[in-house]
């Protein structure tokens, strides 16, 4: 299986690279120059994340109660990196973390921190841990975003090249999950980067007052700004901000499934990666599958797909690795535009308040 090497050009070109995507007006020629070497930076990581994700599988199946869990893995879409870019002017493309990413969704937080200590204490990890944000017990304040974080360096005796880029590895559980891709599914179709804790601040407060029902129903730290309610009052907080924005009538409308999937090519389960492409216009999803030997057509696919979401085309391509088509979808419930179990869980929260 042929992986994308790492770009030649040194980091400093690569960092000027960025600089330039972020501009508002750059020259076509140098726009078409950093994007084509920020997309082999990008492409490049697929590598780590790879073998990553078989080390991952191997932890997660050792847990007592790895039954019922997810593990995807995915490379950063182009537009997401250039808006971050944009949003830290001080970062530079070399460093930022989250490139290339591997997520597991466990059962429970208790399975959560048993995994995270499985990496934190393992001696045969030889990949360098740099940083660990415990969003969990630490949830974000101005968002309730709540995940745990472990971001590395990469190692590999057999592949030294590949060595130092960075990976992030994301631990969450089922309903963490479910929350997370609910925000991306309304950021799109308002067009706006909830997911960034940009836009709408009524949509922003109903998330964050959602989260911290969360936590309570799992038994861990509220969101801060809603620490000093407790469990009832959190939730009679989430039922008065639905009817504010009628949150629930809002997600029943554009919760539609799947318009266009290439079913010829997506059923198997021989297919390693799947290019998925949302048109939030039109509100259909295209899946093209691809095999293991295949990378580079579904880079390069992917490639494509990016320059045309960069230049103003209302799509959002996203290249992953999740296994057969139903654990993709459980894994990306967003780009199917499907958040019926986050609803259903809404309104089970509003069903029990007196």
């Amino acid at each position: 299986m042929a992986f994308t090497p790492v770009p030649s050009e040194s980091k400093s070109q690569i960092n000027k690279a960025g600089k330039i995507l972020v501009q508002d007006n750059p020259f076509d020629i140098d726009f078409d120059w950093a994007l084509n070497l920020a997309d082999r930076w990008r492409a490049c990581h697929a590598y780590p994340i790879n073998t990553f994700q078989a080390t991952l599988r191997n932890r997660i199946d050792s847990l007592s109660s790895s039954d019922s869990y997810i593990v995807a893995q995915r490379l950063k879409r182009m537009p997401t990196i250039i808006d971050k870019l944009k949003r830290y002017p001080a970062m530079q493309l070399t460093t930022m973390q989250d490139i290339g990413g591997v997520r597991a969704v466990l059962g429970s937080c208790e399975d959560v921190y048993r995994l995270t200590e499985k990496y934190e204490n393992s001696g045969l990890l030889i990949h360098e841990l740099i940083d660990k944000k415990d969003y969990i017990q630490n949830p974000r304040s101005s968002d309730g975003y709540r995940s745990m974080h472990l971001i590395y360096k990469y190692k590999n005796k057999r592949n030294p090249n590949y060595n130092g880029l960075r990976l992030e590895l994301q631990i969450r559980t089922k309903l963490q999950h479910t929350w997370a891709t609910a925000v991306e599914t309304m950021g799109t179709f308002l067009g706006q980067a909830l997911k960034s804790r940009q836009g709408s601040q009524e949509w922003l407060d109903f998330f964050a007052i959602i989260s911290s029902a969360f936590s309570h129903i799992e038994n861990r730290p509220p969101v801060p700004r809603y620490g000093h309610l407790s469990c009832i009052d959190t939730f009679q907080e989430v039922r008065r901000a639905e009817a504010r924005i009628r949150a629930l009538e809002m997600m029943q409308g554009i919760s539609v499934a799947a318009e266009q999937i290439i079913k010829s090519r997506g059923q198997g389960k021989s297919w390693s990666y799947h290019l998925i492409v949302l048109n939030s216009l039109e509100r259909t999803v295209q899946i093209t599958a691809y095999d293991r030997e295949n990378f580079e057509q579904a880079a390069s696919d992917y490639s494509k797909a990016e320059t045309d979401a960069v230049k103003g085309q209302k799509i959002e391509p996203v290249l992953v690795s999740a296994g057969p088509i139903d654990t993709l979808r459980r894994a990306y419930p967003n780009f199917f535009l499907d958040i019926g179990e986050f609803t259903a869980k809404v309104r089970e929260i509003i069903s029990e308040i007196p």
